[in-house]
């Protein structure tokens, strides 16, 4: 018995089943492609980000390093010759580039100045909370504010659990929508001040630049040889007495290359001489960096690294004490 032959339509529809096999089988094949492609990019990209790491890593030993050799090349007096304060310099490695400067890293506001430590307990520092306040008249901060914020700072700090006048302790940021506590502790990273009470976004923008979280609980460190002409609101602060911005950035414009030769040098000039500074904010000043900022740039084709670090030249060898690192592909 012979079989019957395919009709056209028959013929149609397994020409279509076909086709609709060879497009599935396509479609499954592109897909397959694309996840080995994108699986080869994912190594690639780990690949690219843990040598970015690596270099990253080298470039804080080397800024270690480049603190020592400032320190070490003129101790007990350390000055901007050799242009090294703040200058960026972009060293090319295989596969990227690495972009890295160092700066005087106490030529900043200290906020942890705002207290004193004496064993484990910290209390609040007066002269921490005057400078505080004084910065924040100078970044346009009304005075009322300012006052309540530099109380609330001080409490944040502070070991007891008592508001001092228009500061803020557990009691308030526990009726928050967010309950939370005071970290009764130094501040690590400056971003905390924002869950500080009155510092709003404004005013964290306004400080920002002008602020560090030092791991001690001294007053700012202000090295007046390192110390800049724009940053000279650094030292006006200092001033017990109304002072002129314009006169104290020319003072520091007209320093001697080789710096002061002390601290008693540099009050005996007659600019800071006038600012009525008692004792213990005359010791605040330097002619010495003991702390040295790092501002770190891994660049590669698909990675990027940014991290600011701090250095402590006073440990022999100097060492890495403070690290905040960013991580993209």
């Amino acid at each position: 018995m012979s079989e019957k032959p395919f009709g056209k339509s028959e013929k149609g529809a397994a020409l279509l089943t076909v086709l609709l096999l060879v497009a599935v089988l396509a479609i499954l094949a592109a897909h397959g492609i694309d996840r080995i492609a994108g699986a080869a990019k994912l190594t690639s990209n780990a690949r690219e980000l843990a040598q970015a790491q690596a270099y990253m890593v080298a470039a804080e030993n080397l800024g270690m390093e480049t603190a020592q050799q400032i320190t070490a090349a003129s101790p007990g007096r350390t000055t901007n010759l050799g242009d090294w304060n703040g200058r960026p310099n972009r060293v090319p490695v295989e596969g990227g580039i690495i972009t890295a400067s160092i700066s005087d890293g106490g030529n900043c506001f200290n906020i942890n100045g705002l207290v004193r430590q004496e064993q484990n307990i910290f209390t609040a520092r007066q002269a921490g909370l005057d400078q505080f306040v004084r910065l924040m008249g100078l970044l346009d901060v009304p005075q009322g504010d300012a006052i309540d914020i530099a109380a609330s700072v001080a409490d944040w700090l502070d070991s007891d659990t008592i508001a001092a006048p228009g500061g803020a302790e557990d009691e308030y940021y526990l009726q928050s929508e967010r309950a939370y506590r005071t970290a009764n502790s130094l501040i690590v990273d400056i971003s905390e001040l924002r869950a500080v009470k009155g510092v709003d976004t404004t005013i964290y923008a306004r400080l920002a630049p002008w602020i560090c979280a030092l791991p001690i609980a001294e007053l700012s460190p202000v090295n007046v040889n390192t110390l800049k002409p724009e940053q000279s609101l650094l030292l006006e602060i200092l001033s017990e007495n109304p002072v002129n911005s314009v006169e104290i950035r020319q003072f520091l414009g007209r320093r001697p290359e080789t710096g002061f030769s002390s601290v008693g040098d540099f009050w005996s000039r007659p600019v800071p001489a006038r600012f009525g500074a008692d004792s213990e904010v005359q010791r605040q000043v330097k002619v010495a960096t003991r702390w040295f900022r790092l501002d770190l740039t891994v660049e590669m084709q698909s990675a990027l690294i940014e991290e600011q670090a701090l250095v402590d030249a006073g440990l022999q060898p100097a060492r890495l004490v403070q690290r905040r690192r960013g991580d993209t592909l």
